[in-house]
């Protein structure tokens, strides 16, 4: 989560670059939760499963179609304000309190998506930066002389080199055995096959002698690569590299890399998933591609760039990152020089609550948590309605079609047939639907990939943390109090009145519910049960018929400081102007932006590093004091245009 959240504020003017030709299918990617708030790696995404700030856990490929504020039925940012005139704002997720005192001023977050950076911070604790896309050079290695290439003369190893390059016109080449005994014959065809990638052999018997015949399989599609294409001994299996996108997610961006490499997703891992609307860098790995081939995409790819390219002996994995590091610029300020210092300075020196921030909960008018809760009540009827049904506010053409299909039919099939791309979680479910039908709600509910299934789930926990977290903040302010809950080498205790005098806000934890956690033993930590038990579920009983639906439950802190703050206030005068610049910007000699002292707009230019459970817009919030839903942000940037 520790990126971008996809404030999804139509922008002043059209951005720049844009990747023809690359129009990849929108991708839900979440995953399982570790305990102990690894659980919130990176936040998670929405139906377009809620998307966390910049890192999101992976997931499996599907297509997103609601919550996308372009295309058919949305082209327009009137069309996409009016959706979110049914949107959710914090209010309804539980986003109450602030820690700070200062007056709060208002301001326009990723009013474009270049006002959004996030470079990654690796496990070295360094962050990630795109500086260098030369190719490394690497020593060649001295040829050594296989055993196997003992067995051939010096004419036998030419013609087999000719037919591999498929230069020798009798289409084989015959090689007679005359020690005639299986180990021989064994060693000749291990020798042809390993020295000369792309050849098979057979044996033959042509007037009472043995012939080992070398031959080509498959045609000229055998010889894909021969030797000079073998992967080295010295050279680590995985190609690492740093991957610099603008306006695209990562498992977008891992998709077209793929489908222009020709290779499935799965070869690539990477530490975090970071949220489209955004300018995001981070490292990726591959395995087995070479840098020359990667550094090839560099003139295909127009809002990708690739460099950094070193070669290692492991992948990359989940969670693995210390945190990202932001900069980001909130145009049109309204706030003084001394509300802006006070502001910045409250979160330099206390922080933010550390709240799950609006891309947990979806943007449309039914929120994902609506969702969860009716898994965990078991309620499958309840669950395909919220999905399925028409809901309120501008939506594409096709999906407002499948909707209605089904509310009047509730035939899958027909709906099926109203939307083009079936990857969609709609379409994922009405395809279940229709195979098993609808006595088999659980296992055609199965058919949309099991990270996104479980984000629904996930997003009504934040939604009881949001919760409970303000009450809490409510009662007790910004101290430890006796009754909450500390983690200690990661398992929770409950504090006497004497640690609490001990210990600091900064220390204190609440738990997301489950069968696994306890829960706090003041007033507040009740209030857990009572809100389950209004929801028709039991504390006690956090286990699901369905295990993946099984809550372990884990715990998250309460407060988090961001490191390396720093900012700026800056006036332009061209609202399409960037004020950030970028990496490719500094590669290709760019200047960096030049701010006009007497511009008639004021924007607050940030930077700061979290870690990687928490949410970059909850920080923002924190500084201006002002909502940060897509619903509230778009009614600002409708008016300001306006």
């Amino acid at each position: 989560m520790a990126d971008t959240e996809p404030m999804l504020v139509p922008a002043a003017g059209g951005e720049k670059r844009a990747c023809p030709a690359l129009e990849e299918e929108e991708v839900d990617h979440n995953t399982k939760r570790p305990r102990v708030q690894k659980e919130e790696k990176n936040g998670g995404p929405s139906h377009k499963l809620p998307q966390d700030e910049g890192e999101e856990p992976e997931g499996e490929e599907t297509e997103t179609l609601e919550e996308d504020g372009e295309g058919e039925g949305l082209g327009s940012g009137e069309a996409f304000a009016e959706m979110m005139k049914h949107g959710l704002t914090e209010l309804d997720v539980g986003i109450l309190k602030f820690v700070s005192e200062h007056k709060g001023f208002s301001g326009i977050l990723k009013e474009r998506y270049s006002d959004f950076v996030v470079h990654e911070i690796n496990r070295e604790g360094k962050t990630v930066l795109l500086d260098d896309l030369s190719v490394p050079e690497e020593a060649e290695e001295a040829p050594v002389e296989q055993p196997e290439s003992q067995v051939f003369t010096e004419e036998q190893k030419q013609q087999l080199e000719q037919l591999q390059l498929f230069k020798n016109k009798e289409d084989n080449v015959s090689i007679e055995v005359a020690d005639d005994t299986k180990e021989k014959r064994t060693l000749v065809h291990k020798a042809v096959k390993t020295l000369y990638p792309g050849l098979e052999t057979k044996t033959e018997e042509r007037e009472g002698k043995k012939f080992i015949v070398a031959y080509h399989a498959a045609g000229q599609k055998a010889l894909a690569a021969p030797r000079k294409h073998s992967w080295p001994k010295s050279r680590g299996a995985f190609c690492h590299f740093v991957l610099y996108k603008e306006n695209r997610d990562t498992m977008e961006a891992i998709n077209v890399l793929s489908k222009f490499l020709r290779m499935r997703p799965n070869v690539f891992s990477y530490m975090g998933t970071k949220d489209k609307r955004a300018i995001t860098v981070q490292e990726i790995a591959v395995l087995k591609i070479t840098a020359e081939r990667l550094s090839h995409l560099n003139k295909c790819l127009n809002n990708f760039k690739l460099g950094n390219f070193c070669y290692k002996k492991h992948p990359l994995k989940l969670g693995e990152l210390q945190g990202n590091h932001f900069t980001v610029v909130i145009r049109n300020i309204t706030g003084t020089e001394e509300q802006v210092q006070q502001a910045m300075s409250s979160l330099r020196e206390t922080g933010f609550i550390n709240y799950y921030g609006m891309q947990r909960f979806g943007t449309t008018a039914v929120p994902t948590h609506q969702v969860g809760k009716a898994i965990l009540q078991d309620n499958w009827k309840e669950v395909i309605d919220l999905i399925l049904k028409p809901r309120p506010g501008a939506e594409k053409g096709y999906l407002v079609k499948c909707r209605e299909e089904w509310a009047q039919s509730q035939d899958p099939e027909a709906a099926l047939q109203k939307l083009p791309v079936k990857r969609c979680v709609e379409g994922q479910l009405l395809r279940g639907l229709s195979m098993y039908g609808k006595k088999n709600i659980i296992t055609a509910f199965a058919m949309i990939p099991r990270n996104n299934r479980l984000m629904y789930i996930h997003s009504y926990q934040s939604f009881m943390w949001n919760t409970m977290v303000s009450r809490r903040i409510e009662a007790f302010g910004l101290k430890a109090v006796e009754g909450d809950l500390v983690l200690r080498g990661g398992t929770a205790f409950v504090l006497s009145a004497a640690e609490a005098e001990t210990h600091s806000i900064q220390d204190v934890v609440m738990p997301l519910p489950g069968f696994d956690v306890i829960y706090p033993t003041h007033h507040v930590g009740k209030g857990y049960r009572e809100m389950l038990s209004a929801d028709n579920l039991d504390i006690d009983n956090m286990r699901h018929r369905v295990r993946d639906y099984s809550l372990a439950g884990a715990y998250r802190r309460i407060l988090i400081k961001p490191s390396d703050v720093s900012w700026e206030v800056i006036n332009y005068e061209d609202p399409r102007v960037s004020l950030i610049h970028t990496d490719v910007e500094k590669l290709e000699d760019q200047p960096p932006p030049v701010f006009n002292k007497e511009g008639k707009y004021r924007a607050l230019r940030m930077e700061f590093s979290l870690p990687p459970s928490t949410y970059a817009t909850m920080a923002i919030r924190e500084v201006l004091k002002m909502d940060t839903s897509i619903k509230n942000q778009t009614q600002l940037n409708t008016t300001w245009l306006n």
